[in-house]
Order: structure tokens, then C-alpha cells, then sequence
């Protein structure tokens, strides 16, 4: 009797749990059985394995195969197992030394040929993998992005046969080089295509540079999807270790091409369910919400949403996660997103434009407004209108203010928020406020009468001291002054409304 271990990785949400492959090789009748919770895709893994270890040159046991995937309560899905059981199958048998394979971790999927597929989730395995001092062995398709992680040793296969011959005579195998990732630029769109709308335009400037929620409501065709577009191309570039988070994030919803380096920008249709944003599934993978941590989540139409879409926002844009329950599991996943939405003044779009062109009685103004909720509004830190511009404007061939600028002073200001309490004003706990945004006398009776007047939440009070510590951190002041609580709280209009 023989008995081959060989070590893999799951996917579990963001992480890879390590799996014991274990191989039993017995004497009795032709059998391969596969138990530890494996669902459909690995249970029909023993077809793929027994022609991909013929037709790679090696003979498949007669006898009777128990293999074992532990831990044993823990689900296992996927073609990722595939290469780890050929391998324990070759090993039991003695077609490959078994000493071979330890401190050495194995996915991929087999084709019928002996081919590796690529497999989804490669990263956050390397990440794991790197944290054991295990080299890694993947598909090639697979192995500059696993590489990425710093330390990580991986090794990129094409064929079954190719890798055996490596494990018996340790040459023919170079490992992938573990260069420091590229941040990459983009060519994005640029602030200087907007005409007018200055207010908006400092409303995103402030956004930016502080990380702050925001909303804009106006007219069709004012802008703010175009104002919204933009965005990304004034936000600070990620650090190294960020941009791997979101890598990982990336890689584990299967798309491992987003690039380095750069801030996500997602964008899900009006027709988007509640699961789509958040995350779901019986194995639950990242929704949009997730996709979009470190990055911005941009919602046009809003009001278009379903309401109970939308309340699902609420919690993640306090807590900056999601936390999915299931009967069998709960999981949680990163949410620190920038939400930005873009709405209608009413049904028909055309409130407040200088037109007759609104038909739109006050019931129905205030039945498509009521589908954000008041604690939804009330967690949107800047609430702006864009207005109609007039043709004189539009024609206007003066250029605008580029990004390159106005990303500058986001620079600026983001550092001097890192330097000063080693966050983005956005995280600033009531605490943290009350030690960095410390009012005056005059200040302080400036945001009592806001307070009272509008009947402001205290949540809504926090995230205008929020606001104004962005806006003196723009203009370098060490002190929060009038001019800065006057202006933050004229990004409340839905309040005074």
C-alpha cells in the first residue's frame, strides 16, 4: 500500500485556506473515489486525470484510488484540484518520488491532453503560498500574475509531462521572475473637456481629495456623468499594497486584467440586484461594491435603482465591509468605496432647467424623490446640483482647468491628511474629529444654527466637519475657519430641501 500527500489551496472568498490532498493506493477491484466535501466540477475531476496521465506518457494504477481532500468539512469546487490529484496518483504509484513534492504547492486544471487550464483566483493562493516559504507550480496563462506577490516562487507549467520530468530530475523548469510591478497609466478622461460648471467641479476636487461620498442632481445633459467619467483621473495613484488588494480582489471575480496601480471605476446598469452589488451566491463571490474598494462606485439614474438595491449601501458605506451570511458559511469582504451618484430633479428631468418643459406635479416630484431614503441621503456627504448651462457657455473656447492640475492639489491635500492622522478624512472617527477638527467659538455657533435650522442628524454633523477639514486641508490650513463650514454645508441640498 502507498500514501502520497500533496498540498493545494481552496478558494474561500478573498482567501485560499490550504488543502491536504491525500492519495491512497490499495489492492481490490478498479475504483477511485473521491471524498472531503468535493461539489460537481471536482468530483468529475477522476475522468480529466485518468486521460490526462495517459496521454502524457504515465500508466494509471489498476487498483483501488481513495483520495481525500482535507480539511473534510471544508467545500471544494472547481478544476483547480486537478493537477494535485494526478500528482498523488503518480506519487502512490511510484511513477514520481514523493519526497519531490513536499514544500511545494500545485493547481491547475488538466485538460484531456495533459494541458493546464489557468483557473481563477491564482493570486490570493500565491499570496498564501508565499506566507508558507511553499513554491507554487501553476499554469503558465497563470504565472506572471501570481507572481506579483514580493518573495512569492512560482513556477508556471504548460503540461503535465513537462512538470513530472522537473519533479524527477529538478531541471527544465525556471521559476517566473518576481519583478516589481509597473504602476500603469492610463490615458483617462480629462477635466478639461467640462464647460462651466464650476460648482461641480469643485464639489469633485473636494471629493477626491478627501474620499468623500457625493451626489449630483440636475437636469439631463448638464454633465454629471461626464463630471462623474473624470473622477479617476484626479484620484491618487494606490501604493503597492493597496494596488495587490485589489489585484486579489480582481483575480478572485475573475478579471485579472484590471490594471496595476490604478483605482477601480465600476459602473453597474440601473438594472442591477441587490446581490449583484453587495455579493452572493451559494459560494459567495464580491459583488460591485467590492470591486469597487479603493476605487469609485458610480451610480447614474439613482432613483432608477430599486429602493431595497439601494439600502444595501447602507451599511457598507459606514462600516467600509460586507459581511454575507449563508446557512453553511458567513463571509467578509473589503468595501471602502467612493460612492458617487448622479439623479434627475424629477420624473421627466426638466425641474429647475428655465423651461415650461416640466409637467411634473409636486406628488410626483416627491414620490420619485422619496425613493432614496432619508438614511441613505444622510450617509452622502456632498449633495450638489449641476444646472443647465446656456449655449453662450457651451460655445465658450477658453480651456478648462486640466486633471493634471487639480490633481495636484489632491496630492497635496491627501498628504497632508496621511502626515496628520495617517488616514483620508473620509475614515475620520468622531473621536478622530474631535482631536483634528477642532472648532472656534465662531465656527461652532456657525454649525449649531446649521444644526438647528436644517434639523440635521448628528451623522450629517460629522460628515460636515468631515467636509470642511477636506476644504481647509485644500486651501493648507491647519484650522478649520468659517469660510470652510460655510461652504461644506452648502454641499447639503437635499437637507435643505
Amino acid at each position: 500500500m502507498s500514501l502520497a500527500l500533496v498540498y493545494t489551496r481552496a478558494a474561500l472568498g478573498l482567501h485560499a485556506p490550504l488543502v491536504t490532498v491525500e492519495v491512497h493506493l490499495s489492492n481490490g477491484l478498479p475504483a477511485l473515489v473521491i471524498v472531503g466535501l468535493p461539489e460537481a466540477a471536482v468530483r468529475e475531476s477522476k475522468d480529466r486525470v485518468r486521460s490526462a496521465i495517459i496521454n502524457a506518457g504515465f500508466e494509471f494504477p489498476q487498483r483501488r484510488l481513495t483520495i481525500n481532500l482535507a480539511p473534510a468539512d471544508l467545500p471544494k469546487d472547481g478544476g483547480r484540484f486537478d493537477l494535485p490529484i494526478a500528482l498523488g496518483i503518480l506519487a502512490a504509484s511510484g511513477q514520481i518520488p514523493i519526497e519531490s513534492l513536499n514544500n511545494k504547492e500545485f493547481l491547475g486544471e488538466l485538460a484531456l491532453t495533459g494541458e493546464l487550464r489557468p483557473i481563477l483566483g491564482v493570486l490570493s493562493a500565491s499570496i498564501a503560498a508565499t506566507k508558507e516559504s511553499h513554491a507554487l507550480y501553476i499554469p503558465s496563462s497563470n504565472a506572471l500574475e501570481a507572481a506579483r506577490p514580493k518573495n512569492a516562487r512560482v513556477y508556471g507549467v504548460s503540461h503535465l509531462r513537462a512538470l513530472c520530468d522537473y519533479l524527477q530530475t529538478d531541471t527544465g523548469l525556471e521559476p517566473t521572475l518576481n519583478q516589481k510591478p509597473s504602476h500603469q497609466t492610463l490615458k483617462m478622461p480629462d477635466l478639461c473637456d467640462v464647460k462651466g460648471q464650476h460648482r461641480a467641479r469643485r464639489a469633485l476636487e473636494i471629493a477626491a481629495a478627501g474620499g468623500h461620498s457625493l451626489l449630483m442632481m440636475g437636469p439631463p445633459g448638464t454633465g454629471k456623468t461626464l463630471l462623474a467619467s473624470r473622477l479617476p483621473s484626479i484620484l491618487p495613484p494606490l501604493d503597492d499594497d493597496t494596488s495587490l488588494e485589489v489585484a486579489t480582489i480582481h483575480s478572485v471575480a475573475g478579471q485579472p486584467e484590471h490594471p496595476f496601480g490604478v483605482a477601480p471605476f465600476r459602473s453597474p446598469h440601473h438594472t442591477a440586484s441587490a446581490a449583484a452589488l453587495v455579493g452572493g451566491g451559494s459560494n459567495p463571490k464580491p459583488g460591485e461594491i467590492t470591486l469597487a474598494h479603493h476605487g469609485v462606485l458610480f451610480l447614474d439614474e439613482l432613483p432608477e435603482f430599486d429602493r431595497k438595491v439601494l439600502e444595501v449601501l447602507r451599511e457598507p458605506l459606514e462600516s467600509g465591509q460586507v459581511v454575507i451570511s449563508r446557512a453553511a458559511k458567513q463571509m467578509t469582504f473589503p468595501a471602502g468605496f467612493q460612492l458617487v451618484a448622479a439623479m434627475n430633479p424629477c420624473p421627466c428631468g426638466f425641474l429647475g432647467d428655465g423651461s415650461p418643459r416640466c409637467r411634473c406635479t409636486p406628488d410626483q416630484i416627491v414620490r420619485y424623490r422619496g425613493k432614496l431614503s432619508g438614511p441613505l441621503l444622510d450617509r452622502i456627504d456632498l449633495h450638489i446640483e449641476v444646472p443647465a448651462l446656456a449655449a453662450t457657455a457651451l460655445r465658450d473656447t477658453q480651456a478648462s482647468e486640466s486633471s493634471a492640475s487639480v490633481r495636484e492639489r489632491v496630492l497635496k491635500a491627501r498628504a497632508q491628511q496621511i502626515a496628520r492622522q495617517q488616514c483620508t478624512n473620509k475614515a475620520l472617527t468622531p473621536s478622530l474629529l474631535d482631536t483634528y477638527c477642532v472648532l472656534g467659538e465662531k465656527e461652532a455657533k456657525l454649525l449649531d444654527q446649521a444644526m438647528q435650522r436644517l434639523r440635521l442628524s448628528a451623522r450629517a454633523y460629522h460628515r460636515i466637519l468631515r467636509v470642511a477639514r477636506t476644504i481647509a486641508d485644500l486651501a493648507q490650513s491647519d484650522a478649520v475657519l468659517v469660510p470652510h463650514i460655510t461652504e461644506a454645508i452648502g454641499y447639503r441640498l437635499l437637507d435643505r430641501q
